[in-house]
């Protein structure tokens, strides 16, 4: 009798879990949360590019999403974009909670929804922000945190350790685009349109794993160097590659993937398996 009265409300909460997330409407949000987080990504290797060639912008979703307010009806899409990724996350926080078993495999990808439906939650919260006009660059926040942690005991060692999950993330982004393993999250519909698709996917995620990339070494280099001014977010990283060899070039090439990589999430919001 105590087990059953203590595995009725757990059980109901999943049942209701459940319920919101097979919905209709959180499923409909989900979708078009793809779609915002692929219009974020399209503004931001816009914002990338013009960089590249000259230009100025911060390249990082607060700066490009900054690029929507001046537009008609940029601020009307700005809550769209905002409600519909806050949707999203919930919607990928639920798949996680709600996965069942115990075994690696299963808290691999318990751990990955969580985590994925923590990073749309944040980009909402990016959005909100520039929606109230308190926006601030990746690069000022990320330095800001840097600096804190270098001060907190042992913070060289838990900044570097940042710098390798950050890295860690930009391989896993590397490799699902090389291997293609992004065909689990979609439906690749047939002929041309799904050559396209996976074009597309292989193209964008391993942009997004080399811009990573480089938030990792800047993150690395200011834990090595105990100097929170050499860490920097997607703004900095996007903007280092320029003092590279033929850095124009690379950072031309990074801007159009992380393009690709948007058009890749508008097909996703139609071909998703939720």
């Amino acid at each position: 009798m105590p087990t059953s009265t203590t595995t009725s409300p757990a059980r109901a909460a999943r049942g209701a879990a459940s319920s919101v997330r097979d919905s209709a409407a959180l499923r409909a949000g989900a979708r078009i949360g793809f779609a915002a987080a692929g219009l974020v990504h399209i503004l931001l290797g816009v914002v990338a590019l013009r960089v590249a060639f000259g230009g100025s912008g911060s390249a990082d979703p607060a700066g490009a999403l900054a690029t929507l307010q001046d537009e008609p009806g940029g601020p009307l899409l700005l809550w769209v974009v905002l409600v519909a990724l806050v949707l999203l996350g919930l919607f990928l926080l639920l798949e996680g909670a709600l996965l069942r078993g115990t075994d690696r495999d299963a808290w691999a990808k318990r751990g990955k929804k969580l985590a994925t439906g923590i990073a749309y939650l944040a980009v909402a919260a990016t959005a909100f922000g520039v929606v109230h006009s308190h926006r601030s660059s990746s690069k000022g926040t990320t330095r800001t945190w840097s600096a804190r942690l270098l001060d907190a005991p042992g913070g060289r060692v838990l900044l570097f350790v940042v710098a390798l999950v950050v890295l860690g993330v930009a391989t896993y982004f590397v490799v699902k685009g090389v291997k293609a393993k992004f065909r689990d999250d979609i439906r690749v519909p047939a002929g041309s349109l799904g050559s396209v698709v996976m074009v597309l996917g292989r193209t964008g995620y391993v942009a997004k794993g080399v811009a990573l990339g480089v938030v990792a070494v800047l993150t690395g280099a200011a834990a090595l160097t105990a100097d929170a001014s050499k860490s920097g977010g997607l703004d900095s990283a996007l903007k280092s590659l320029v003092a590279l060899p033929a850095g124009v070039v690379l950072l031309a090439v990074v801007a159009v993937g992380l393009i690709a990589y948007g058009v890749y999430f508008f097909a996703r919001a139609k071909y998703a398996r939720l």
